[in-house]
Parts: C-alpha cells; structure tokens; sequence
C-alpha cells in the first residue's frame, strides 16, 4: 500500500517515526488510551484488507473518521502487552506520532504526554512535518 502525497507516492515503511515504546522493559501504549487517532481513507482501506470490519475498527461519530476505543483504549491494543495488533499496518497517524499538529501553535510539535517525548529531537520533527501537515489538510478537507 502506498501513501499518495503532494511529494509523490511513499511506501507504509518510509513514514515511521522511530520511538523506543518501552518502559521498564514492557511496551508502553499511553498513546493507545482514550485515542482519537484519524484514519485516512487508504489507512482504511489497508486495515479492511486485513480481514478487519469498517464497523469493528472506524469510529464515525465525529466529524472524521477514527480509531473505535474499546474499553478506553484503541480496539487493535493488545491488553496484555500494550502492543498493537496491526502494528506493521498501523495508520499514518500513529506512525508518525509522537508527532501532532498544535493548532494554537499552528506547527508540529512533539506530544507532552508521550512518555518518550524528549527523545525526540528537532531533526525528527523537521524530516516528519510535512507528513503531520499533510494529514491535518486531509482531515480539514473532509470538514
């Protein structure tokens, strides 16, 4: 599967931001809790062909389209692990997070609540950018 950006077609493995997720030696998964990740269309469609349900996994009571909770986590979080069941099929927004969009700041940021958010340094954030932006048009596009 492939991304369609304004910088041409990218791979699922080229959009990953590296994060070590592990605390203490157990995977964390803070960021699977009460998510409100946004799906894309093709982040959809690749799920879906995986033999997962629209209904089990999208969430369509807001004004976009998102990962369904279940439990208070993310339906493809693992309880016991803290690991993602579709991990190498994840979507664009989990790939590139801790990366988000900070409206009030209107530029990328790394997410506070990320655990191993001072990981993260101002090369990341440059080299993903324009990935977090582009999927913040998408969304906005949708509204």
């Amino acid at each position: 599967m492939q991304y369609s950006t304004p910088y041409g077609n990218l791979k699922e493995g080229e959009i990953n931001v590296k994060v070590n997720c592990k605390l203490n030696g157990k995977y964390c998964g803070k960021c699977c809790y009460n998510t409100e990740m946004v799906l894309t269309e093709e982040d959809i469609e690749r799920i879906a062909k995986l033999g997962y349900s629209r209904d089990y996994f999208v969430d369509t009571t807001g004004s976009f389209p998102k990962l369904r909770n279940v439990n208070g986590h993310c339906v493809f979080l693992d309880e016991k692990t803290d690991r993602c069941m579709i991990y190498d099929h994840r979507p664009l927004g989990c790939r590139l997070y801790p990366l988000i969009y900070d409206v009030k700041e209107r530029r990328v940021v790394v997410d506070n609540l990320c655990p191993k958010a001072s990981e993260i340094g101002e090369e990341t954030i440059r080299k993903y950018s324009k990935y977090v932006e582009m999927l913040v048009a998408r969304v906005l596009r949708k509204l």
